[in-house]
């Protein structure tokens, strides 16, 4: 019987656990093959890892861990196993070079080198010092406790199973293996410039994913093979029955091997194109992980749920999404009455989970999902780990603001100089000056244009200007409800949408209205009946919203009626009417009447020149939108960086060039995740009418649920809520015990307006509540 136990609950001993991991390096190499090609001197990757998988744990025979593991009475005080695991890497007969980075990867495969530093080597005695040192006398002597690793335990199993036989273990003070590191990194001596750098970064990725995946003991993870193409197969035959094949462009994604720029109009296939090109990559160049990056949640939902399809997908094994609200699409993706609350979030933790791994080959992120890692946040290694060799595909590109475009190209640039990744970039509406830093930023790329018989094909609107604003033309909206016409109407405010959805609705039998301030709960509800009002004979006659609307809802409607917004936002909007192009051309009307407070919505200049580029549309092709004059009119919005613009994606790009040169591997970011998307996202605060309800499901432990009565309000307006003080945004705690009984403490904050599951949140309608009854 083995006697070393390397987990407990349940327990699984050290030679089990080696093996789980050893399993996880054999799928490692079949799915990153590319992780390898970093070459550092004559150091086999691959061989360096199966050292460090077996070597990783040892050091848990440290007699003190096991009487801990197995809930004995011990003395281990919080020390780290990794460190004494480094006594038999000191006794393996390599050369110097691959010693040093096997001690570091199983240094620091658990703690960063600043925590193992700062809270475990500091814990130790150093040799020498002043015998009189009164508060060093207190401390552990470390080669006390390396006698108390059972030593001769080990060697059977090395011995035994893996042929390998140390009559010695010699001794070595793990200060010596991270402090020279850690000062290196601390003065700017490691970076993306040493020869050894990715060695050291990929190993160390690597080494994670095996610890982490074998102890969830994984058998399994899935790459993608030609097989899962098959649904291309069957679209393309069932196009040539009817007697049409792919799109031109389609075709040539398909037979390019290496960097792309895809430009073609919004409905011409580009998620086909980017699935027969992935295709190719991966026939011609390997294995790797793909990435399809979109910059909305709503598209990643919809483009996960297209992908994932079993018959018209990869199929559910083999794609995995990750942005910011997936606890909230899951919790709405198991709400069935089959599920009870344990037992749906087990389940939601099992996708999570496995969402999370590299399990599966293709995920659809938000970028924020990549960049993260380059700000150096906990397990970065592992992250770009997966990286190597891998496939990016971005969609939307043109949707991001300077500082997140700066950041992708960062990213980008580190990815395609360093990890041999290949980059699909599709867009329909990208504004040259962007796009000559994409090209920068690739290198070599084929550029792919759809045909121009295509774009004509797909003329489908016709834009008239209206005077005046929206709110105040309401009796043509009318007439247009009362003859039984689809109507979308975009509003760039919440509050104006509110006001004219109340005005409306009236008019129809059923209306819906889609903003930013619903709970979530109610965003998936009004979402639900949108999706499945398309698919009726009596179908959702009025839908009204904000930008909310401009975002991968698959919606038809007949007729538009928006306020004046930037020329990629109103094309964007236009793309939810005659989105099948079976109506001829229909209307879309945009007023130019502009709100007070919308200055702090869009840039003036920016609408006033798509105003205007309108104005000459309607004067040279009658209003008709020419979706082959699309870059005509994106550049003449967009003609160039705008001093403000510019001076941010710049000053970015510089920061976090510079910071990813000087990323060290084993040594994290302070900065917390959370904190990481804070940047980004808005503030999640909670009506006060669910407090009571909120509070409960807390108790219950159903916390993805309890998030969902939130609703997520715009960083200005939380702070302007908060300087005003007058009791409408209010912090509060809620306390509970765990199943531990362990005392949990969540603190949230409260926003005193009234909420209505029709309209949202009503910034102008006080609750009646009391503040003072708050804990903080």
């Amino acid at each position: 019987m083995e006697t070393i136990l390397a987990k407990s609950e349940p327990e699984l001993s050290l030679k089990t656990h080696i093996n789980d991991c050893l399993l996880i390096l054999d799928f490692l190499k079949k799915c990153f093959p590319k992780a390898a090609a970093t070459q550092y001197r004559s150091i086999d990757f691959w061989d360096i890892l199966y050292k460090a998988v077996i070597f990783h744990d040892l050091g848990k025979a440290h007699k003190e861990f096991q009487s801990l593991l197995k809930k004995l009475p011990n003395n281990w005080l919080g020390q780290r196993h990794e460190l004494f695991s480094l006594l038999f890497v000191e006794a393996l007969p390599l050369e110097t070079e691959a010693k040093k980075l096997l001690h570091l990867v199983i240094a620091g495969h658990h703690k960063d080198f600043e925590q193992l530093h700062q809270r475990y080597l500091n814990a130790y005695r150093i040799a020498g010092k002043n015998d009189f040192d009164f508060e060093e006398d207190e401390k552990l002597n470390f080669k006390e406790e390396v006698g108390k690793v059972d030593a001769a335990e080990v060697n059977k199993i090395l011995k035994h199973y893996f042929s390998l036989d140390f009559s010695t273990i010699p001794d070595i003070d793990p200060r010596k293996v991270v402090l020279p590191y850690l000062n290196r990194a601390k003065s700017g001596k490691v970076s993306i410039e040493n020869e050894d750098y990715f060695h050291l970064l990929l190993l160390s990725g690597a080494l994670k994913h095996c610890d982490h995946l074998g102890s969830a003991r994984m058998t399994s993870i899935e790459k993608i093979e030609e097989q899962n193409f098959v649904f291309l197969t069957r679209h393309r035959q069932r196009l040539l029955r009817v007697g049409v094949d792919f799109y031109r462009h389609q075709l040539q994604c398909e037979q390019t091997t290496g960097n792309v720029v895809l430009t073609a109009p919004t409905g011409s296939g580009k998620t086909e194109a980017a699935m027969l090109w992935l295709q190719t990559q991966l026939k011609h160049l390997g294995q790797g992980r793909c990435f399809y990056v979109l910059p909305f949640t709503a598209s990643i939902n919809a483009m996960y749920e297209r992908l994932s399809h079993d018959e018209y997908g990869l199929g559910k094994e083999y794609v995995g999404m990750l942005h910011g609200k997936l606890s909230d699409y899951l919790y709405d993706y198991f709400d069935d009455a089959q599920y009870a609350t344990d037992v749906k979030k087990q389940r939601i933790e099992e996708l999570r989970g496995k969402f999370k791994t590299i399990y599966t080959p293709l995920k659809v992120v938000t970028p924020f999902q990549l960049l993260k890692h380059l700000f150096g946040l906990k397990g970065f290694e592992q992250g770009i780990f997966e990286w190597a060799g891998a496939y990016f595909i971005f969609d939307e590109i043109h949707a991001y603001s300077p500082d997140v475009f700066a950041q992708i190209k960062v990213f980008l640039e580190y990815a395609v100089n360093h990890l041999q990744v290949k980059v699909m970039i599709m867009t329909a509406t990208l504004p040259s000056f962007l796009r000559v830093e994409i090209e920068n930023t690739l290198g070599r790329y084929t550029d792919i244009k759809a045909d121009k018989v295509l774009y004509d094909g797909f003329d489908r609107h016709k834009v008239i200007l209206k005077e005046g604003l929206l709110a105040s033309s309401l009796g043509l909206i009318i007439d247009n409800l009362n003859a039984g016409t689809k109507v979308l109407i975009v509003c760039n405010t919440v509050k104006q949408s509110q006001q004219v959805f109340a005005q409306l609705k009236e008019y129809v039998n059923k209306a819906v209205l889609l903003h930013s301030a619903f709970t979530g709960e109610d965003r998936a509800k009004h979402e639900k009946i949108l999706k499945e009002g398309e698919n009726k004979e009596d179908p959702i006659q009025l839908l009204v919203g904000t930008q909310a609307i401009e975002v991968s809802l698959d919606i038809d409607y007949d007729v538009i009626y928006s306020e004046p917004a930037p020329i990629d936002a109103l094309i964007q909007r236009f793309g939810r009417v005659n989105r099948k192009r079976k109506k001829g051309i229909c209307p879309v009307y945009v007023f130019k009447g502009k709100n007070a407070n919308e200055k702090y919505i869009y840039p003036a200049e920016t609408v006033n020149r798509t105003l205007k580029i309108l104005d000459t549309i309607i004067e040279a092709d009658g209003g008709i939108i020419k979706e082959n004059k699309l870059q005509t009119y994106i550049d003449f919005v967009y003609p160039a960086w705008d001093p403000k613009s510019y001076e941010v994606f710049k000053s970015t790009y510089d920061l976090l060039k510079n910071a990813v040169r000087e990323l060290a591997p084993l040594i994290y970011s302070k900065h917390q995740e959370e904190d990481f998307y804070k940047q980004f996202d808005g503030i999640k605060v909670l009506p006060v009418k669910f407090k009571n309800e909120y509070e409960r499901r807390l108790s219950i432990f159903d916390f993805t649920g309890a998030e969902q009565l939130k609703v997520q309000i715009r960083k200005n307006k939380f702070a302007q809520l908060l300087t005003e003080n007058n009791q409408d945004l209010v912090k509060d705690r809620f306390s509970f015990e765990s199943k531990k009984q362990k005392l949990i403490s969540i603190p949230y904050w409260i926003i005193g307006k009234k909420y209505d599951p029709d309209l949202g949140l009503l910034y102008d309608e006080q609750e009646t509540w009391n503040a003072e009854n708050v804990m903080l």
